[in-house]
Protein backbone atom coordinates (compact mmCIF):
# COMPACT_ATOMS: atom_id res chain seq x y z
CA UNK A 1 0.00 0.00 0.00
CA UNK A 2 1.43 3.35 -1.03
CA UNK A 3 1.54 6.35 1.24
CA UNK A 4 1.27 9.88 -0.08
CA UNK A 5 2.07 13.37 1.13
CA UNK A 6 -0.40 15.83 -0.32
CA UNK A 7 0.44 19.51 0.11
CA UNK A 8 -1.97 22.35 -0.52
CA UNK A 9 -0.13 24.79 -2.79
CA UNK A 10 -1.93 27.84 -1.42
CA UNK A 11 -1.81 27.21 2.33
CA UNK A 12 1.18 24.78 2.47
CA UNK A 13 -0.83 22.43 4.66
CA UNK A 14 0.28 18.79 4.37
CA UNK A 15 -1.84 15.65 4.52
CA UNK A 16 -0.40 12.14 4.90
CA UNK A 17 -2.76 9.64 3.28
CA UNK A 18 -2.82 6.09 1.93
CA UNK A 19 -4.24 5.11 -1.47
CA UNK A 20 -7.88 4.84 -0.41
CA UNK A 21 -7.85 8.09 1.53
CA UNK A 22 -6.11 9.84 -1.38
CA UNK A 23 -8.82 8.75 -3.81
CA UNK A 24 -11.57 10.03 -1.50
CA UNK A 25 -9.67 13.24 -0.82
CA UNK A 26 -9.18 14.05 -4.50
CA UNK A 27 -12.85 13.39 -5.27
CA UNK A 28 -13.78 16.13 -2.80
CA UNK A 29 -11.01 18.59 -3.73
CA UNK A 30 -9.59 20.00 -6.94
CA UNK A 31 -6.48 18.21 -8.12
CA UNK A 32 -4.70 21.31 -9.44
CA UNK A 33 -4.38 22.92 -6.00
CA UNK A 34 -2.28 20.11 -4.54
CA UNK A 35 1.23 18.70 -4.88
CA UNK A 36 1.25 14.91 -4.48
CA UNK A 37 4.39 13.01 -3.43
CA UNK A 38 4.53 9.22 -3.26
CA UNK A 39 6.36 8.54 0.02
CA UNK A 40 6.64 4.79 -0.60
CA UNK A 41 8.48 5.41 -3.86
CA UNK A 42 10.83 7.90 -2.19
CA UNK A 43 11.61 5.36 0.54
CA UNK A 44 12.43 2.70 -2.08
CA UNK A 45 14.72 5.13 -3.92
CA UNK A 46 16.52 6.00 -0.67
CA UNK A 47 17.04 2.32 0.23
CA UNK A 48 18.30 1.56 -3.31
CA UNK A 49 20.85 4.38 -3.08
CA UNK A 50 22.13 2.99 0.22
CA UNK A 51 22.39 -0.51 -1.26
CA UNK A 52 24.23 0.84 -4.32
CA UNK A 53 26.75 2.52 -2.02
CA UNK A 54 27.25 -0.69 -0.03
CA UNK A 55 27.80 -2.66 -3.24
CA UNK A 56 30.32 -0.13 -4.54
CA UNK A 57 32.29 -0.10 -1.27
CA UNK A 58 32.25 -3.91 -1.09
CA UNK A 59 33.49 -4.24 -4.66
CA UNK A 60 36.25 -1.69 -4.03
CA UNK A 61 37.30 -3.48 -0.81
CA UNK A 62 37.32 -6.86 -2.58
CA UNK A 63 39.54 -5.45 -5.32
CA UNK A 64 42.02 -4.06 -2.79
CA UNK A 65 42.08 -7.29 -0.78
CA UNK A 66 42.62 -9.34 -3.94
CA UNK A 67 45.51 -7.11 -4.96
CA UNK A 68 47.10 -7.44 -1.51
CA UNK A 69 46.64 -11.21 -1.59
CA UNK A 70 48.25 -11.49 -5.04
CA UNK A 71 51.19 -9.34 -3.93
CA UNK A 72 51.76 -11.49 -0.80
CA UNK A 73 51.60 -14.78 -2.71
CA UNK A 74 53.83 -13.94 -5.68
CA UNK A 75 56.38 -11.55 -4.16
Amino acid sequence: MNNYKITNLRTSKSYFLNEEEKAKFLKKNKFKNYDIINLSKLKRIKINKILDTIIFVSFFAAAILTTILIIEIYY
